[in-house]
């Protein structure tokens, strides 16, 4: 199974690097191997986030949970497309 990135994605990756980096470089560099450990299990275990009830194809869209980040993807035949990422405060300071 392959892993691809939305161009959203991509997106909030940088926006979350550069933010953490600022703050504290040596948790930026240990957040982003949580990170990219959890995605790799997304290769072997592709139904292992929880569905997203309100998506229009929650057996496919599934949210994974890494350390204090939500990963949302798609899962596809082939590929699983990460389609956001985001930091549980991000909701917190949205609600």
């Amino acid at each position: 199974m392959n892993l691809n990135f939305s161009p959203e994605a991509v997106e909030d990756l940088t926006r979350l690097r550069e933010f953490i980096v600022e703050k504290n470089p040596i948790a930026a560099h240990r957040i982003a191997t949580e990170l990219l450990l959890g995605l790799e299990k997304l290769k072997v275990f592709p139904e292992i986030g929880l569905e997203v009830d309100r998506a229009f194809n929650p057996k496919r869209i599934r949210d994974l949970f890494i350390g204090k980040y939500t990963v949302r993807y798609l899962i596809g035949e082939d590929e699983i497309v990460v389609l956001r990422m985001w930091h549980g405060k991000e909701i917190e300071k949205n609600s």
